[in-house]
C-alpha cells in the first residue's frame, strides 16, 4: 500500500492518521504541492483528479481522503474510526463532514493560489479570508462538542482525524485557539498518541 502524500496537505494528514491508529503498513510517496507536482502527467495516470492524497492499493487507487477513510474502515476494522450505534455513526460523520466538507474546501492550497495568482489578493488579505471561515466553523463546532475527551467519545474517531489536521492550519494562520477551548483540548489530548503524532507535518521526511 502506497499513500501519495504531502506534508501540509490535511487531507493526506488525515489519512496519515488513520493508517498509524490502525498500524497498517505502507509506504509514503511525497508529491510537492507547492511545485504542483500532482499536475504532473505521471502523477495524473494515477489520480486524474490531480489531488493529495492517493491511496494506491492491490484493488486500485483511491483519490478522496473520506472514501479512503471509509475504505480503511471496513477493509481493516480494528481500531474502528467510525463505531457504535447508527446514531453515534452519524454523529461521527456528522463532525467530521462539518470539517472537511464545509471548512476545508475553502482553505486549501489551490483555493489559496488563486487568490494569489488569479485575482491578485494580497497575503493580509489571504489571510484574513483563511482566517475568516476557520472561525466560521470553528465557532458552530465548538458548540457541537460535548465534554468528552474526543469528539464523540472517549476514544479517537474519523472526526478527530478530520479536526486534528484543521486545527494544525489554524494554529498556523495564526487563529486564536483560545476562542475554543473544547477544540483546543481535544487537540492537545489527540497529539499526546503516537498515531497523531507521527502523522504530524513536523515530522513527515518532506518537512521544510
Amino acid at each position: 500500500m502506497k499513500l501519495y502524500s504531502y506534508f501540509r496537505s490535511s487531507a493526506a494528514y488525515r489519512v496519515r492518521i488513520a493508517l498509524n491508529l490502525k498500524k497498517i503498513d505502507h509506504e509514503l510517496a511525497i508529491v510537492n504541492l507547492l511545485k504542483s507536482e500532482q499536475l504532473e502527467e505521471g502523477y495524473l495516470t494515477l489520480n486524474p483528479q490531480g489531488l493529495l492524497p492517493a491511496l494506491e492499493t492491490d484493488e486500485g487507487v483511491l483519490g478522496q481522503s473520506l472514501a479512503i477513510l471509509e475504505w480503511l474502515d471496513e477493509t481493516y476494522p480494528h481500531s474502528p474510526l467510525i463505531s457504535g450505534s447508527a446514531w453515534r455513526k452519524a454523529q461521527i460523520r456528522n463532525l467530521s463532514f462539518a470539517i472537511a466538507c464545509d471548512i476545508h474546501p475553502v482553505n486549501n492550497l489551490r483555493v489559496l493560489k488563486y487568490l494569489s495568482n488569479e485575482l491578485n489578493v494580497g497575503d493580509d488579505a489571504k489571510n484574513t479570508w483563511y482566517r475568516h471561515w476557520i472561525e466560521v466553523g470553528f465557532d458552530k463546532i465548538e458548540k457541537m462538542l460535548t465534554d468528552d475527551d474526543y469528539c464523540i467519545g472517549d476514544e479517537p474517531s474519523l472526526a478527530d482525524v478530520c479536526l486534528v489536521p484543521q486545527v494544525f492550519n489554524a494554529i498556523r494562520f495564526n487563529v486564536d485557539m483560545s476562542r475554543y477551548p473544547k477544540i483546543a483540548a481535544i487537540y492537545e489530548r489527540c497529539n499526546k498518541l503516537a498515531a497523531f503524532n507521527d502523522a504530524a507535518p513536523q515530522n513527515q521526511p518532506d518537512a521544510t
